[in-house]
């Protein structure tokens, strides 16, 4: 049997990795948990009944496992991703460290799996969860309707950042309520997130953040292609998920029936568009959810061959841990 290692147990979507490892009957020891200078007995949950010993990275000897998903900070997969490259075991980077590599190649599963041939490298990369979220729906759309230009506009909750982030949501929420003051509480982000929208996903460069910047490379990377991509995100007051409306142009005359037959066709993909109060599928319906839900699928009018949808998905399960694992397969598969 395989050894998956997994790096950054203790993150969200390492947590939500061996979550979905374990869904898949993948046995407790043929799993092994990674997390920089972890402490001699540190244990993390493996399913409902099992537990892990969590080893110190810093230690670890890669060429015990076949394969290593790194669902860790980019810092932390930058540091030791060589080591693991040296031993010539397959990797799925989750970290976006690998990102601008062009010897690794990026992949959405069910999109561009023959990318995995061109894993020069035996590394292949993921996408950040928002580029799932948006191009799993049009994967079979863009084979009939090649994609022109996706105007993208992301609402992102705390868990996209960091526990930390969810931490401290949670925290300022409470003193709210309480009536106490927020002062020493405004350390991952910059302003109040509770009870407010803050648009800003990552660090500024120059008039963009690294976020918007990430998803106009990855989507162009993922399609191969020289379409335009504009993205504006911004962090809600949520704990899970992540809810999209993108506008999209097609280089072909394009009808709106057949691209919602086309979505609901796509594995992993559900198409729920009611025109009614209600009709549509929101950011607390999705917690816990290996789909991603489309709603609001309409013409867009302003644009020639143009339509936009609403897309919402657990960003840690469906948009992350769970492309993770179908990539990991084809890789292990090649």
């Amino acid at each position: 049997m395989v050894k998956i290692a997994v790096v950054g147990v203790k993150e969200n979507l390492g947590r939500e990795i061996l979550g979905f490892l374990s869904e898949n009957d993948v046995s407790v020891d043929n799993v092994i948990a990674l997390e920089p200078k972890s402490p001699l007995g540190t244990l993390v949950s493996y399913g409902e009944d099992e537990d892990l010993d969590v080893f110190n990275l810093d230690d670890f000897d890669f060429s015990k496992a076949d394969v290593v998903l790194f669902a860790c900070t980019e810092e932390v997969a930058k540091r030791y991703l060589p080591k693991a490259t040296s031993k010539g075991v397959k990797i799925v980077d989750c970290s976006g460290a690998t990102s601008t590599d062009v010897d690794v190649p990026m992949i959405v599963a069910g999109l561009n799996d023959e990318m995995v041939k061109e894993a020069k490298k035996n590394v292949v990369s993921v996408p950040m969860a928002v580029v799932t979220q948006i191009l799993k729906p049009l994967s079979k759309v863009n084979e009939k309707y090649p994609l022109k230009r996706i105007v993208l506009s992301g609402y992102l909750s705390t868990s996209f950042h960091s526990r930390e982030a969810m931490d401290e949501l949670f925290s300022q929420t409470r003193k709210i309520y309480m009536n106490a003051p927020l002062t020493d509480d405004e350390e991952i982000f910059k302003k109040q997130i509770a009870f407010n929208v803050l648009p800003q996903v990552g660090d500024f460069i120059g008039e963009e953040t690294k976020a918007e910047w990430a998803v106009n490379a990855e989507i162009k990377k993922v399609l191969s292609g020289n379409m335009k991509v504009h993205a504006n995100l911004a962090y809600v007051p949520a704990f899970i998920g992540a809810g999209l409306f993108a506008n999209v142009e097609t280089a072909v005359d394009v009808d709106i029936d057949d691209v919602k037959s086309l979505m609901g066709q796509t594995q992993g993909v559900v198409v729920f568009d009611k025109q009614t109060d209600g009709g549509y599928v929101s950011l607390n319906d999705v917690q816990g959810e290996n789909d991603i839900y489309i709603s609001r699928l309409r013409q867009d009018l302003s644009s020639q061959n143009g339509f936009s949808f609403w897309a919402v998905a657990d960003n840690l399960r469906a948009d992350s841990a769970r492309n993770a694992i179908e990539v990991m397969k084809l890789l292990i598969a090649e």
